[in-house]
């Protein structure tokens, strides 16, 4: 069946309440730097690697009736070699962990919230 849509995700949007605080807070979880300044919006892209899709912050500062709901469930993960390191860096950034590190056959996980409520997860694959 033919369709009109890539089989390919560009992008994976983040909602967020404040544009310029969320970006340091991810700079900070990536360990990218981002040079701090007034970042006005709507959106901010974190480049996630040749051939992955970027992480976007929206702060919809340009939607009059827009109405901020946390992602309550995580939508996307993010990878990690060591789940037990990355499990204390988000601690250590001081975020909320929502789940502590399920370790299941084939990959191992935790979950957390960023600054505005939404619910990120965290895998590691595990290969032998």
């Amino acid at each position: 069946m033919a369709s009109p849509i890539m089989n390919r995700v560009d992008t994976i949007f983040i909602h967020v309440r404040n544009l310029n605080d969320s970006i340091q807070w991810y700079s900070k979880l990536l360990g990218v730097e981002v040079p701090p300044k007034d970042y006005i919006g709507p959106i901010f892209t974190f480049p996630m690697g040749e051939g992955r899709p970027g992480l976007t912050l929206d702060n919809h500062c340009f939607d009059q009736d827009y109405h901020f709901t946390p992602s309550t469930h995580p939508l996307f993960n993010l990878s990690a070699h060591d789940i037990d390191a990355a499990f204390q860096h988000v601690k250590g950034i001081g975020a909320k962990i929502t789940s502590s590190i399920q370790v299941y056959p084939d990959l191992s996980e935790f979950t957390f919230m960023d600054p505005d409520g939404n619910q990120i997860m965290i895998c590691s694959c595990i290969t032998e």
